[in-house]
């Protein structure tokens, strides 16, 4: 699918920035900032610190489900690995949605109904995480965006340079054009994650859990998983 990475970026933007604020400060798809917040809540400077501990594993058994998942399709459906990945991340996703809705409003950050949902976003945000390492294709990361925005600043001052040959400059529009759509989209997702919470709660997943579902019918046809030996 054409827009696919950006469409993976707006998900991702609106994720972490509703959990970000509904779950006291809890990232589930950048997961290593939670470390960062760890820390301070260690030095007391913050909450939920069981949360963001439980968090870790459960996006690392997202990883590894994505790839036991990937690796044991049959070398002929091998292309439908971006499909399976897609709609095991929206089913995942509206778990997310359901278990955030049965615990609201969420006052406690150590409760068990509460560490459960963190839990259940996390591994939705791993099976993302996961996909861009599984099944290769031209893209962009949709996830993490201090990576693009460096690429983006690196593409920027390349264009600026008259000391290379058009054939690069094209290359590395075509290039820059592609990382601001994520970045972009990452942002807005963003603001539509902050602003869907504020007016629906948890129910506002259900905009990123309906996007996967129809990535998930369709895309898939170009894709070539990552896995030695399949071509």
């Amino acid at each position: 699918m054409k827009y696919e990475d950006t469409i993976l970026a707006a998900i991702a933007g609106f994720v972490d920035t509703l959990g970000f604020a509904a779950l006291f400060g809890l990232f589930t798809a950048h997961v290593t900032g939670n470390f960062v917040l760890i820390g301070a809540a260690l030095a007391g400077f913050g909450t939920g610190v069981l949360l963001k501990l439980a968090v870790f594993p459960a996006f690392v058994c997202g990883v590894v489900l994505s790839s036991l998942l990937v690796r044991a399709l049959p070398a002929r459906h091998a292309r439908q690995g971006a499909r399976v990945l897609h709609a095991v991340q929206a089913v995942l996703m509206f778990g997310f949605c359901l278990a955030g809705v049965s615990v609201a409003p969420i006052t406690q950050s150590d409760s068990l109904p509460v560490i459960a949902t963190g839990v259940i976003g996390a591994l939705a945000m791993g099976v993302q995480n996961a996909h861009s390492r599984l099944i290769q294709r031209p893209g962009v990361p949709h996830t993490v965006m201090t990576g693009n925005v460096t690429q983006a600043i690196l593409d920027a001052l390349d264009m600026l340079s008259a000391s290379a040959d058009e054939a690069m400059h094209a290359a590395v529009r075509a290039r820059f054009a592609k990382t601001m759509l994520a970045i972009v989209a990452f942002a807005a997702g963003a603001l539509a994650g902050a602003m869907g919470l504020r007016y629906a709660g948890f129910w506002a997943l259900l905009v990123p859990a309906c996007a996967l579902v129809g990535l998930s019918l369709t895309t898939g046809e170009h894709e070539r998983v990552a896995t030695p030996g399949r071509a």
